[in-house]
Formats: C-alpha cells, sequence, structure tokens
C-alpha cells in the first residue's frame, strides 16, 4: 500500500474519507488537535480548509488507501518566513486503527521524509501526546527529543496532557 500526493482537486475529492480517518483517530484517543467525539461534518469541513494551503505549496498531504477508503494519512507544513525554508513540520500523521501494526505508520513516515529531502528541507520537527504510541514510533524511527511542555495539549477526553518535542536531520537520507 502506497500513499499518493493529493493535490488541492484530489485533497477535496478525498474529503469525506479523511474526514471518516480523521473522527476514527480521534476516537482512537489519539491528541491531534480535537475533542471527542469529533463531529463528522466538522472533520470533513477542517479537511476541505486545508486545500488552498495545499494549493499555495504550504502544505503537503498524502494519503493510503486500501481499496477505495482512506486508511492513512501525513502532511508536512512548510514555513513561509525565508529564514526558515530548510525546514518543515510533520503534521497529522494518522493510520486508522484497523491498520495499526501493519507497519503503515512506518511507511507514510518515510514517504513525508523522503519528500521533504526532494525538496531541499533538511530538518524535520513535530509535536507529539508524551508517552504516546505516536511518540514511540518516532523515536524507533531516528528523531530525537527536544524536550517536554507539561499541560500542553487536551486529551480527546479534555484532559490536559504533556507534549514531546521532536526533530530530525534529514539531510543524510539516501534516496537510492
Amino acid at each position: 500500500m502506497t500513499a499518493v500526493r493529493l493535490d488541492a482537486a484530489r485533497l477535496l475529492d478525498r474529503a469525506q474519507g479523511l474526514a471518516d480517518l480523521l473522527v476514527d483517530t480521534v476516537a482512537g484517543g489519539a491528541s491531534i488537535g480535537f475533542l471527542a467525539p469529533l463531529d463528522r461534518a466538522e472533520a470533513v469541513a477542517w479537511w476541505r480548509e486545508r486545500a488552498d494551503a495545499v494549493a499555495a505549496g504550504h502544505l503537503a498531504v498524502w494519503a493510503a488507501h486500501d481499496g477505495g477508503r482512506v486508511v492513512g494519512t501525513v502532511s508536512l507544513a512548510f514555513p513561509g518566513k525565508p529564514n526558515s525554508r530548510h525546514r518543515a513540520e510533520l503534521v497529522k500523521l494518522m493510520v486508522h486503527h484497523d491498520m495499526r501494526g501493519q507497519g503503515l505508520g512506518r511507511r507514510l513516515l518515510d514517504t513525508a521524509e523522503r519528500a521533504a529531502v526532494a525538496a531541499g528541507v533538511t530538518l524535520l520537527h513535530l509535536d507529539t501526546e508524551t508517552d504516546s504510541p505516536a511518540e514511540r514510533l518516532y523515536r524507533a524511527t531516528g528523531w530525537t527529543r527536544a524536550g517536554v511542555i507539561p499541560a500542553y495539549a487536551a486529551s480527546p477526553q479534555g484532559v490536559l496532557r504533556p507534549t514531546s518535542l521532536y526533530y530530525k536531520q534529514i539531510a543524510r537520507i539516501d534516496l537510492g
């Protein structure tokens, strides 16, 4: 299963499937910026709002499909400031609950890292809930924890949780 990069039109076309994945991810307890229960219409609207950033080149979104269903996604957010064009933020890495444990998260992460290198990015950064399954994935794939911020973000249940900040220097990734 491979991830396909979505242009703005494809993102809008797949907004329903991406929304289903977002709702599933939040319902599963992932702290990705939303509170549970996440309304599907709100999730669809959130994805549709990303289309302008994709069209402008400020956001790159990949989606993995199993048949016609979106089962995973990852995005890179590119800053617009001249002094930060060498870096990007990894955002919204999500894998549907029934696809977890099959390596899809690693493949999505690898896809984003390789695309970042191809775009001339040399540094990636992200934040994730401390002690979450996502944090274990980032550690296992060579990301470095820079620190922890206590009570940074609310879990989907509304409980304030610490957030770990990570970075990865990617200039030396072999694209061969």
